[in-house]
């Protein structure tokens, strides 16, 4: 399967998984958030396949770091920039600018236990296919 084809079924994946768990939490969510679950998981499949051999608990907590920048910057433009107000931390404890705080983060790497397990069963897919499927 060729990436760009490959990065759009994840993006996918990613963007209605997001906007489904903003629902089921928030009971509402914003196109923005399916655009950023699509950008996170694309960002956390392609850092999985290539640091294979991390233990879990570094696996969680890097994707934790890298769902958390990943939201910081789109809450900076969603939010900061273009004042949509899809969500606001500022009540939390250790904010940053009301769009990142340490509770949502601890979320995020919690999260990260099966969107690890997801990601090792679609590479092992992708690996089976490019085998059956040899490129000329």
């Amino acid at each position: 399967m060729n990436r760009l084809k490959s990065d759009c079924i994840l993006f996918s994946i990613g963007g209605v998984g997001y906007a489904l768990l903003e629902i089921l939490w928030r009971r509402k969510t914003h196109w923005t958030m399916a655009l950023t679950g699509g950008t996170c998981f694309v960002s956390l499949y392609r850092f999985y396949q290539r640091h294979s051999k991390m233990k879990l608990v570094s696996r969680c907590l890097s994707g934790s770091a890298i769902i958390t920048f990943i939201e910081f910057f789109c809450g900076c433009i969603v939010n900061l920039k273009y004042k949509l107000n899809v969500w606001d931390y500022s009540d939390c404890r250790y904010n940053l600018k009301g769009q990142v705080c340490p509770f949502y983060s601890t979320l995020w790497a919690l999260l990260c236990i099966p969107l690890s397990a997801l990601c090792n069963r679609i590479n092992k897919r992708e690996k089976s296919l490019a085998e059956f499927h040899p490129r000329p």
